[in-house]
């Protein structure tokens, strides 16, 4: 080999193996880093990349701002919150809405944060009986203690693969409802081994299980959740699917509505007449419906998303405003 050849091979080398190394902070298949979703009006946002979801006693609700106030049942921190109109209020095992909760009741709130870094925004309230009815779980009896009317109980799923906690102690009270087989029961009903869910409250301080009702199996249960799928459904017929405006004109709107409102949303068809309303922060109609027809229907995430053909009154629709539905069969 010439020796000036040699020479340039002996310097490639070097220059290569350099080349082929990474270069620090840089990386062509690394893609952009995706923003955290925050709460945004007029969207269906649930941030998940950052949220708490805390056990706590339900302390007071105002219906007209749809604000309230939990006890962390961990920490005695009192909590406020803002209901997002969105919000899963999950209810004896179903939807429900604010009214269906009871003060003192305990339950898990699902928080966000606000443009101020408060855990404030609230996307669900899931009461006991959807948690353990949803997770397959049941308290175990370990223990009686009919006399202090207590059951020492552990918490896990019906086939006992996976135990969330044991020892835990369910405080019985003269208010305490027992049911089995549907039908009203006794305390005295409860065995040894029986597997219960239960609906209870907290007593202002500390962690406590106060049942207002106790179920004996799952056929109870179920009453309860039929129930209250009833009172919801005819809920929404009357008072409309709720949801967003994400367009408006003088003669069409597009609206995202809510998933809890399925008995309306299930009625609609294309072409079929339906009658909408704006909503205030409460929810409930600031003016009169006026009349549409169905354009298309189609889906986003959970919720549903449908264009209208507005025959008048487009004046009183604006975009990321609260709307209300009516599939038109005679419900107001």
């Amino acid at each position: 080999m010439q020796p000036y050849l040699f020479l340039l091979a002996s310097l490639a080398l070097p220059f290569a193996a350099i080349s082929a190394l990474p270069r620090i902070g840089i990386s062509a298949d690394e893609p952009p880093a995706k923003p955290i979703p925050v709460i945004t009006p007029g969207k269906v946002i649930i941030p998940g990349e950052k949220m708490r979801r805390i056990w706590g006693e339900l302390i007071s609700i105002d219906f007209a701002t749809r604000t309230g106030t939990f006890r962390n049942e961990s920490t005695d921190e009192v909590i406020r919150f803002t209901v997002m109109p969105y919000a899963e209020l999950l209810h004896h095992a179903t939807l429900g809405d604010l009214q269906d909760f009871k003060v003192g009741e305990r339950a898990i709130f699902r928080l966000h944060v606000n443009e101020k870094e408060e855990w404030v925004w609230l996307t669900y309230i899931q009461d006991e009986m959807n948690m353990m009815n949803g997770h397959s779980e049941y308290f175990f009896v370990d223990e009686i203690d009919a006399a202090a009317g207590k059951i020492i109980t552990t918490w896990a799923k019906g086939d006992m693969t996976f135990v969330r906690e044991k020892n835990v102690v369910i405080e019985t009270d003269k208010d305490t409802r027992y049911w089995k087989n549907g039908q009203p029961a006794k305390f005295s009903d409860i065995k040894l081994g029986d597997k219960v869910r239960t609906k209870t409250h907290g007593t202002g301080s500390g962690k406590h299980r106060v049942p207002w009702e106790v179920f004996l199996d799952d056929e109870s249960l179920l009453k309860f959740q039929t129930d209250q799928k009833a009172v919801h459904a005819k809920r929404i017929l009357e008072e409309g699917a709720p949801g967003y405006i994400d367009e408006a004109s003088a003669s069409k709107v597009v609206l995202t509505l809510f998933n809890e409102g399925g008995e309306q949303i299930k009625r609609l068809k294309q072409g079929g007449a339906v009658r909408i309303a704006p909503a205030g922060e409460d929810r409930k109609p600031t003016s009169a419906p006026v009349s549409a027809k169905v354009n298309t229907i189609g889906k986003s995430g959970r919720q549903a998303q449908v264009t209208l053909d507005l025959t008048a009154g487009g004046n009183a629709f604006h975009p990321v405003g609260l709307v209300r539905l009516w599939v038109d069969c005679g419900e107001k």
